[in-house]
């Protein structure tokens, strides 16, 4: 005895026919990205080009990034307060402390932008002065 599997495919085009124009809208408004990126000079939702950022403060940008590994040392970080930690790093210039905070430093725990992926290089700077102005 066989036995066959037949399938009925509908075309789901057919079933959104029935939709009212208020549950389109309602299914559209739910299945939404949750964000999008709007890149620097493009324009974006209301044709508006985005702003340049106006920037952070070094303190804002220490505590909302760099404080959870740099308030403690975690990782090797050197500690902001503690002079002995940073009189080497502070010893091999500003220039070399921006990049190590740009870039981050292989083989460490410092990765780039301290892993602030909304921070500016500018931004990082800022930050790189806070902490070595409190670490003198």
């Amino acid at each position: 005895m066989r036995m066959f599997l037949v399938l009925i495919m509908t075309p789901l085009a057919a079933l959104a026919l029935d939709l009212t124009d208020r549950q389109r809208a309602d299914i559209e408004a739910r299945i939404q990205p949750f964000s999008s990126v709007c890149v620097q000079g493009d324009a974006c939702g209301g044709g508006e080009a985005v702003a340049e950022s106006a920037g952070r403060s070094g303190e804002d940008v220490y505590n909302n990034a760099c404080m959870a590994c740099h308030s403690a040392g975690i990782a090797g970080a050197p500690a902001v307060g503690d002079q002995l930690a940073w009189a080497g790093r502070i010893s091999k210039g500003m220039d070399a402390l921006y990049d190590s905070g740009i870039n981050g430093v292989a083989g460490t725990g410092m990765i780039a932008m301290g892993g602030c992926v909304d921070c500016s290089d500018d931004d990082i700077r800022a930050a790189v002065d806070f902490m070595v102005d409190s670490s003198r």
